[in-house]
């Protein structure tokens, strides 16, 4: 993309493109200024004006009649190509049409709930918004803002914070959790006791370098570990090891809900106080009131707001922040 001399460009008078326009589309003096609502000695000065800065007569005389130099031919038609487009750049858009949308939209998300959203999602835009696509990636709390900033995510879904002036977002639920183990290889009492949770052996998930996992920090506000033999990146790892070995799994309850069934596992409560992060949506600020965005945002909390109704029936209540 050329660059634009902003100093040099801001010398010309860019009103003085309409006149040219204008003079050159009527070619007279007086019918370009009824057109523009000026006075003729107005006009007659905006010609004089390009006259001077284009060092071409602009328009010249002939008989009765006024006709536009070769080199106004010329400019005339790109001229008129940039004025449209400025003025199609200002025009108000039309309404939002969401099955007439084509674009792509990155999102960002944390642990486990892209596995939570996107089967319902993608399904959701098929019905409503066919032209619209989806490119998702894991993204750290510490790279989150950055990358909205910089426009490598238009949204970012997880446990991330919007306290930023140039961010915007909202919550969407607070997060529980559950563990899952297998019953034919672990013969657990339910409830189980806190004594049991933590001396039996754990699979966990984990995003950094810490074999607490992702609830290192809510085990260390309430002072106790985990006997944690397994943690790995993606919660499929963790149930299919609780699935093949006598381990408990500690999931977010969604997913432990949702999933934990379909590897014949039996969910629990946490017997501990463990508090994790509530689950947000944050957007960038100059995203906040562009249409597309709105509607996917609003198409994010119409489909988390059916994930736990059994057999994914939907509802129209949303999720309030």
């Amino acid at each position: 993309m050329r660059s634009i001399d902003h100093f040099n460009l801001r010398s010309f008078d860019l009103n003085l493109l309409v006149a040219f326009d204008a003079l050159i589309t009527e070619r007279s003096v007086t019918k370009a200024a009824q057109r523009l609502r000026l006075g003729q000695p107005a006009m007659s000065h905006a010609l004089s004006a390009l006259r001077l800065l284009l060092d071409d007569q602009i328009l010249v005389r002939i008989g009765t009649t006024m006709q536009p130099t070769a080199r106004a031919l010329v400019l005339a038609p790109r001229l008129r190509e940039l004025l449209v487009q400025i003025q199609g750049a200002l025009t108000p858009q039309a309404a939002f049409d969401p099955l007439k949308e084509e674009r792509i939209f990155r999102l960002g998300f944390s642990s486990e709930l892209e596995v939570l959203l996107m089967p319902g999602l993608t399904a959701h835009l098929r019905r409503h918004a066919p032209g619209i696509r989806l490119l998702t990636r894991q993204t750290s709390r510490s790279d989150v803002h950055t990358m909205l900033d910089t426009a490598e995510l238009d949204l970012a879904i997880g446990c991330f914070d919007f306290g930023l002036e140039r961010h915007r977002g909202v919550q969407l639920f607070e997060q529980t959790l559950a563990c899952c183990f297998n019953p034919a290889l672990i013969k657990l009492k339910q409830p189980i006791s806190e004594e049991t949770y933590v001396t039996r052996p754990h699979a966990l998930m984990t995003l950094k370098d810490d074999i607490q996992g992702c609830l290192s920090e809510a085990l260390a506000r309430i002072g106790r570990e985990l006997n944690v033999v397994l943690a790995a990146s993606d919660f499929l790892t963790v149930l299919a090891a609780a699935a093949e070995g006598p381990v408990l799994a500690t999931l977010p309850a969604r997913i432990a809900r949702r999933y934990a069934p379909r590897f014949a596992l039996t969910v629990a409560a946490v017997p501990l106080d463990l508090r994790v992060p509530a689950v947000a949506m944050v957007w960038s600020a100059r995203n906040d009131r562009d249409p597309a965005s709105a509607w996917l945002r609003d198409a994010v909390r119409t489909v988390l707001a059916t994930r736990d109704l059994p057999g994914g029936q939907r509802r129209d209540r949303r999720l309030t922040a």
